[in-house]
């Protein structure tokens, strides 16, 4: 059953036969296929996951809501089955999860904890959990058969120990140790200068409600000897390895920063700049991957990662990088800098959530209105979320806000 085609729903295919008939989306028959081996589903290492319950409490909303949902769930899930066993969606509510180095206890129990991770964090509670996970005993065309799991019975097992298995089942990471500002900061680039990194924090608000969502890090590139700061164009033509090194130096001050104007009450959010270019080699993205968790222990629902030097990127490429980054963020936004609409649309097909851009300084009202209207109009072809920082004033977010951008950051003439 394609998504979009009609309810989905679990069906009781007849009164004698206790497993239960999940439609699956198509496309998803063949992969699914190759774990149709017998005696690894009586072993009860193939299980899914049903979002059914967040579906049916956000109702109306679910269409708006889903790909967030969607993103939440997979971070869970990859930080929970990592590259031990396999994950893919296969309906617009389900989870499929095989597990092949945990017995059925141990494979269920935490299929149990990712999704009351899901519905804990969306919900608020997690009670429908159990009727949630199913452990699949047939896989056959375009659909699952699974079984009910007995929840009570499955806890009382692991309490006895009776699976022996359970013992290896993932456990949530532990908080990463406090980073060492000065390991990036200051430092000498390739060409000799030393070079040292600040960081502030700008406060971010959600158009609609004029909300405030957390902080977007802003970061200072300065050359030691000559207290020069470096314009965003000197930076971009830095050495890989140097600005690397800015990447990672601009998140540990700015988590430093966070910290203590977070002393009192935890932040929803914070917005982390981070180049292409560092996330293009695998040793970046681990990098900064490591300091991006740091900053998600300091915020409530999630760190949102900010790409620049996207501008003239092809998509494809932007793409490949943007997928790898997105089960570690909350969302995955584009900094561009040039506005024109032609080169905005070309972004086109890159995996971005939302694109972000600053205000030009010195513009009229009627020549800010003519710019943000063209920007924001091509930038919501790109995205569904559009955050435009640095508006002169309240009444300018605004404008910004009746034009269809979604966030801003406003600051005073």
């Amino acid at each position: 059953m394609a998504e979009g085609a009609g309810p989905d729903v679990w069906q009781d295919p007849g009164a004698v036969a206790p497993a239960l008939v999940r439609l699956v989306s198509a496309g998803v028959e063949d992969s699914l296929e190759r774990f149709s081996d017998l005696a690894l589903l009586a072993a009860g290492k193939v299980n899914v996951i049903s979002l059914e319950a967040v579906e049916a409490r956000f109702g109306a909303r679910w269409a708006l809501r889903q790909d967030q949902v969607y993103d939440f769930a997979n971070r869970v899930l990859e930080r929970g089955v990592g590259d031990r066993g396999f994950v893919m969606r296969v309906s617009p509510t389900d989870f499929f999860i095989v597990q092949p180095d945990l017995g059925r206890v141990a494979g269920q129990a935490a299929c149990l904890r990712y999704l009351r991770e899901v519905l804990n964090h969306f919900l608020g509670e997690s009670g429908m959990a159990g009727v949630g996970v199913r452990q699949v005993t047939k896989i056959t065309g375009g659909r699952l058969e699974a079984a009910a799991i007995d929840e009570r019975a499955l806890s009382e097992a692991a309490a006895e120990g009776d699976d022996l298995d359970i013992a290896t089942a993932p456990s949530p990471p532990s908080a990463p140790a406090k980073t060492t500002v000065d390991k990036w900061t200051p430092f000498v680039a390739a060409d000799g200068r030393q070079i040292r990194v600040t960081a502030t924090l700008e406060p971010v608000y959600e158009l609609k409600a004029f909300k405030r969502i957390g902080f977007r890090m802003i970061r200072r590139v300065i050359v030691v000897r000559t207290d020069e700061e470096l314009s965003p164009q000197q930076v971009a033509t830095l050495s890989t390895a140097d600005l690397l090194r800015v990447d990672l130096a601009t998140i540990a001050r700015g988590v430093d920063r966070l910290r203590a104007e977070s002393a009192s009450e935890q932040q929803l959010s914070l917005i982390v700049p981070v180049s292409f270019t560092s996330l293009s080699s695998v040793k970046g993205r681990a990098e900064f991957v490591k300091q991006l968790a740091e900053a998600g222990t300091l915020v409530r629902l999630g760190v949102i990662c900010e790409v620049s030097d996207v501008d003239g990127v092809p998509a494809s490429a932007l793409l490949a990088v943007t997928s790898l980054l997105r089960p570690f963020a909350l969302l995955v936004v584009g900094s561009i800098t040039n506005t024109v609409p032609a080169a905005i649309v070309r972004l086109e097909g890159a995996g971005l959530q939302a694109l972000a851009f600053e205000c030009p300084v010195g513009l009229g009202d009627a020549e800010f209105i003519g710019w943000a209207t063209m920007a924001i109009h091509a930038a919501k072809r790109v995205a569904r979320s559009v955050m435009v920082y640095r508006a002169a004033s309240a009444k300018r977010a605004g404008i910004l806000a009746s034009l269809g951008a979604s966030h801003a950051s406003v600051i005073s003439e």
